[in-house]
């Protein structure tokens, strides 16, 4: 498995199992199943509500836990310094650890950002005290770094963002570049994309006659297309998948490269339209709610 070293020195695998929209009684098994297959890598959420199962699968599992790369996000909800302490508190008694390999911030909370720098300065303290390994944001943009960088001591480790060939946020990726931030990819398969739209506006990355040509001509799915792109411009990437065969699929993927032409080709496939919801439209009244204590 190829790792990455993040701006702490950090080494992080390059490709871990997302499991978003995962319920919590499928969580265990595709977890258990990517450690089987050689994982090394879990993202998870507070607000996905299956924090115990990857703990779950994480304690049966043979693999030992300095191998693992534990990483999950603080909701909104919890925002504000003693409530991401807290927050902290409830996501590493439900996954079953003593320390969080990488902790981050869920959303930038724009409306409210008051109460994500004092979230941010509990994921410092954290850090200092040895409690996470790392600490990052996810869905922030150049004008919520820009802020966040201004206001607090320790630069991102990660930035966790939507990035697949058909949106690929190329000024938020530089700005991370240029501050030695990670960028994660979520749905680097595009596959938040297969339940938005309706009709002739559905559209799948996987299916674009672009990225099938490649894959044909390698060998591969255009699932391990889409990932080795993102691996090979030296981003992270957390595909999610229940199903063992995909599981498997999307990790046979460092046994082949594509062209700088199939690179550039892929670039070009860029239509500017975000899959989630938009980072500005991100507020308590409309997504905020509670997440349970452990």
């Amino acid at each position: 498995m190829q790792t990455l070293t993040l701006n702490n020195g950090v080494e992080m695998p390059a490709l871990g199992l997302g499991v978003f929209q995962t319920p919590p009684d499928e969580t265990r098994a595709a977890v258990t199943a990517a450690l089987d297959l050689g994982y090394r890598h879990i993202d998870t959420a507070a607000a996905y509500g299956n924090e115990r199962g990857v703990g779950q699968a994480i304690r049966t599992s043979a693999v030992p836990r300095d191998d693992l790369f534990v990483e999950t996000k603080i909701w909104i909800s919890d925002y504000g310094y003693d409530e991401t302490l807290r927050g902290f508190d409830k996501s590493a008694a439900k996954l079953g650890v003593d320390r969080i390999d990488l902790l981050i911030l869920h959303q930038a909370l724009p409306a409210d950002f008051d109460k994500t720098l004092a979230a941010y300065r509990a994921l410092e303290k954290l850090l200092a005290d040895g409690k996470v390994r790392a600490i990052g944001v996810s869905n922030f943009m150049v004008d919520h770094l820009t802020a966040l960088l201004d206001a607090t001591s320790v630069v991102p480790a990660v930035n966790q963002l939507e990035i697949h060939p058909y949106f690929q946020q190329r000024a938020v990726l530089d700005f991370d570049d240029e501050h030695g931030i990670l960028n994660q990819a979520w749905s680097p398969i595009g596959g938040i994309t297969f339940y938005r739209g309706q009709g002739e506006d559905r559209r799948s990355v996987l299916e674009d006659p672009v990225v099938t040509a490649i894959a044909e001509g390698h060998g591969k799915s255009p699932a391990q297309v889409l990932l080795r792109w993102g691996i090979q411009q030296g981003r992270s990437v957390i595909p999610k998948s229940t199903k063992r065969h995909r599981i498997a699929e999307n990790v046979d993927v460092f046994d082949f490269a594509l062209t700088a032409d199939e690179l550039k080709s892929l670039d070009a496939l860029e239509t500017g339209r975000r899959g989630g919801p938009e980072p500005s439209d991100i507020t308590l009244a409309a997504y905020g709610r509670a997440i349970p204590e452990a």
